[in-house]
């Protein structure tokens, strides 16, 4: 009887580990704090969440969804066959299903489900990850019940009384990284006495990341700096044949880490994209950072979330196309000025909410009441 009367919650989206890893988070967060709930994920097929999902213990349903081309392309027909199909394998999901709340949290699968659900007059919810809102969440908000968002200001997107400030939800596994720093040493196999730069460009790996610390690496290797470097699976094998020497015994090639907790415990700065659930565990981690936004993600939102902390001094920012010259020099002249590390670990510590998956699934419950 208790699981009949158990609160059915649709968890949609996903794509990259930005949105994924928060999207699990708010999943547990739900269990942590009301076991008598059932959670179901509806994804795209072939993307990252119908691997990461199953594993973190959760059910998921695929969708054959994907995203427009921004320029005009035969391949945009494509796209909206499976967009028909989506809206059509959405509403099956919903007959079938039958939830309390549909959450969205960014990512192709996103839309259909929602789009269904608001129709439908079942209760949503979306969480806007980034600085500056989507096409895609703006039209949702419009039968959404609550907006949950990261930066101050969204109202010039959504209905002011539907936001709700919550920040990203992060990994627990951030929180008090220091205790873990020995721990990081061991696992890396790095030098206590050296600095740590860690690399990284996503869970797909960044092609110009890769390229500016191939052609960097080994002066950083001469000033002393270590490089953690994760390259994605897809570069790994090429840059450790091609590019890495194997003498260069400063430099430590991933082509993705799964202990993410012990490589920002290991680092003392941090090179990245500037994904909007990156940059919030980044807050949590807090340390000094140097982002370089991706140019080819929707309406450029990867620089306004990178401006949102450089205009408060809490990262520096680099442009993709200035990188491959700029990055090596850019660390070192970090590394040797203790003074801008420190304010830069201070202020963007200041940006911190910990308690996002939290705030989100109190609010997804109220819904289902």
């Amino acid at each position: 009887m208790k699981l009949l009367m158990a609160k059915k919650i649709i968890i949609s989206g996903g794509g990259t580990g930005g949105h994924v890893f928060p999207a699990i988070s708010i999943a547990n967060a739900l269990m942590r704090i009301d076991n008598n709930i059932i959670i179901h994920f509806v994804g795209a097929k072939g993307r990252l969440e119908m691997v990461k999902v199953p594993e973190a213990g959760y059910e998921i349903s695929g969708l054959p969804v994907a995203g427009f081309e921004r320029k005009l392309s035969l391949k945009n027909i494509a796209v909206v066959i499976k967009l028909i199909k989506s809206l059509g394998a959405a509403r099956k999901i919903i007959r079938n299903y039958k939830p309390d709340v549909v959450v969205g949290v960014g990512g192709y699968a996103s839309g259909p489900i929602l789009r269904v659900a608001g129709r439908k007059g079942i209760p949503t919810l979306i969480q806007e990850q980034n600085s500056y809102a989507g096409l895609t969440n703006k039209l949702l908000a419009k039968k959404a019940k609550v907006i949950c968002v990261a930066y101050e200001g969204m109202e010039k997107y959504f209905p002011e009384e539907k936001i709700l400030l919550t920040g990203n939800p992060v990994r627990r596994d951030l929180i008090k990284l220091d205790r873990k720093r020995e721990e990081a040493i061991n696992y890396f196999k790095i030098k206590k006495n050296l600095p740590v730069a860690l690399v990284m460009g996503g869970s797909g790996g960044s092609r110009t990341i890769n390229e500016s610390i191939a052609r960097g690496y080994e002066k950083l290797v001469k000033n002393g700096i270590q490089v953690i470097w994760q390259t994605g699976k897809h570069y790994h094998e090429n840059l450790k044949k091609n590019h890495v020497a194997s003498s260069a015994s400063l430099v430590h090639l991933h082509g993705f880490i799964d202990r993410m907790d012990l490589a920002y415990a290991a680092a003392d700065i941090i090179v990245s994209r500037a994904g909007a659930g990156t940059i919030s565990e980044l807050t949590i981690v807090g340390k000094p950072v140097i982002l370089i936004p991706s140019p080819s993600v929707a309406e450029d939102h990867q620089t306004k979330n990178a401006l949102a902390l450089v205009n408060k001094n809490a990262a520096l920012i680099l442009k993709d196309n200035n990188s491959v010259e700029k990055l090596a020099d850019t660390i070192i002249e970090l590394t040797k000025d203790n003074e801008r590390r420190r304010i830069l670990s201070d202020n963007i510590m200041s940006l911190a909410m910990k308690d996002s998956d939290v705030m989100i699934a109190k609010a997804i419950l109220k819904l289902a009441e």
